[in-house]
């Protein structure tokens, strides 16, 4: 029979290390829950297949995380260190080992944006999208319609087929996988138009839908007049008169034009110049907003057949050619009858 003393003592001993096991436990889980206290944040590329033990390492050479040892313990217990999502991310200074690792099995990586603005053409896009040094790099296309082939898209150009909105995306993310999403998202927001366009609209089909807006994009300096400059084309349109619109003028000159538009370029032999050939350009001059899908859509009710910039964003609308030259006289060369 067990001596009853050393049965005390042995009961003891398994009580205190039990009491000893559970403060390191509390110790351990005050630790998951403090914050590391770096001098900064750091930023960290986590590659598919990396351990944790790897990142906890890298932590530790960046002064961020000295405690390797409990923070692949950490890990493990938690069970985090099989659900780790590649990526980068950004661990703040002040953030606790218990926060880096649901970063890291919740994949918040660091994410960017990429502002598609209205307005803007093929080439613009193109440009912008090769200064993002955070997106790879994959697309070859020198212009509209090498950018179509590439995509894959049903129209032979890809001018004005990226719906202009600010695209999130994380490291890694390629610029064709972008504009993919933009060519969605336009799909989606011309559909949506289309089916409630006016009974007022000549429009036949949603690409003469786009074309329109990209013209009205162009020309409005002030959103009001949207719809009312959309009666005007609608009109012209309707009447088989040409749109005489300027901007498809400039997009036709393209690199020739110097920001000055004068009145031989008018005369370019071009389907864009609508001073020139009756009805709308063969694509879409630029990128188009959602209001100006809208006003394409949605003509204003009116019989105006002219327009002409006021000179503080406004338009002025005429009926008859008379109107309209006194409208330029005044507006455009300050001059008064």
């Amino acid at each position: 029979m067990m001596p009853r003393k050393w049965l005390i003592g042995t009961t003891g001993l398994l009580v205190a290390g039990a009491v000893v096991a559970a403060l390191a436990y509390w110790q351990f889980l005050q630790w998951a829950d403090t914050p590391a206290g770096a001098d900064a944040d750091v930023v960290i590329n986590f590659s598919a297949g990396e351990s944790l033990a790897t990142l906890a390492d890298e932590l530790a050479l960046k002064n961020f995380m000295p405690e390797v040892w409990r923070f692949v313990l950490l890990g493990r217990i938690t069970g985090a260190d099989t659900r780790l999502q590649a990526g980068e991310y950004l661990f703040e200074q002040d953030a606790t080992p218990r926060q880096l690792l649901n970063k890291l099995t919740q994949g918040d990586v660091i994410r960017y944006a990429f502002r598609i603005n209205e307005g803007i053409t093929v080439m613009q896009l193109l440009e912008q999208l090769r200064s993002q040094a955070t997106l790879r790099q994959t697309l070859q296309a020198k212009d509209a319609h090498s950018l179509a082939d590439e995509l894959a898209l049903s129209r032979a150009s890809a001018e004005g087929l990226f719906f202009p909105d600010t695209y999130q995306y994380s490291r890694g993310h390629t610029d064709v996988q972008l504009l993919q999403r933009a060519t969605a998202a336009l799909e989606v927001q011309l559909s949506e138009v289309w089916q409630t366009r006016s009974e007022r609209s000549v429009l036949v089909n949603e690409y003469d839908l786009l074309v329109l807006a990209s013209i009205i994009e162009k020309e409005t300096g002030r959103a009001e007049d949207r719809e009312q400059i959309s009666q005007v084309f609608h009109k012209r349109l309707a009447d088989n008169m040409r749109l005489q619109t300027d901007p498809t003028v400039i997009y036709a000159l393209g690199q020739d034009f110097d920001g000055d538009l004068i009145r031989a370029h008018l005369q370019v032999d071009s389907p864009y110049n609508t001073y020139r050939y009756r009805g709308l350009p063969p694509t879409p001059i630029a990128t188009a907003s959602r209001a100006s899908l809208y006003a394409a859509a949605h003509p204003a009710p009116g019989d105006y057949v002219y327009f002409v910039a006021k000179g503080d964003g406004a338009s002025q609308f005429s009926r008859t050619l008379d109107e309209h030259n006194k409208a330029v006289r005044k507006y455009q060369l300050g001059m008064t009858d």
